[in-house]
């Protein structure tokens, strides 16, 4: 028996022209690989979500009662991540309600004072 061709297989649907058991065991293979590839994507995704969360608890073991913004909890956590990724982690957390958040009055690079997001772990 000649091997059918995918292109061959689409083209008898089209046609109207396609054998019954060569469409079943095509449907059949293609659920395979879709199931395959979906177990595959499931695991991928439940190791990057324990990186996630692992992160995560290391941010929030640097958090206390004493108020910190992003980039003061970004620097004691010192990790290569960036200043938005651990907020990220951080409005996770408050999300969670393991953290609460406040503005404070912080001064700036030239001496001004600007409003910013602290964090901290509520008592």
């Amino acid at each position: 028996m000649t091997k059918i061709t995918e292109r061959e297989i689409y083209n008898s649907i089209i046609n109207g022209t396609a054998d019954q058991a060569v469409l079943v065991e095509f449907a059949t293979k293609k659920i395979a690989q879709l199931d395959k590839r979906n177990a595959s994507a499931a695991k991928r995704a439940a190791v990057k979500r324990a990186e996630g969360n692992e992160i995560t608890e290391g941010i929030f073991g640097v958090l206390s009662t004493e108020r910190m913004t992003r980039e003061q909890v970004a620097q004691a956590y010192g990790s290569e991540l960036s200043v938005a990724k651990v907020g990220a982690r951080l409005n996770q957390l408050v999300e969670a309600g393991r953290v609460q958040k406040e503005t404070i009055k912080v001064a700036n690079a030239e001496g001004k004072m600007t409003n910013k997001v602290a964090y901290f772990v509520a008592e």
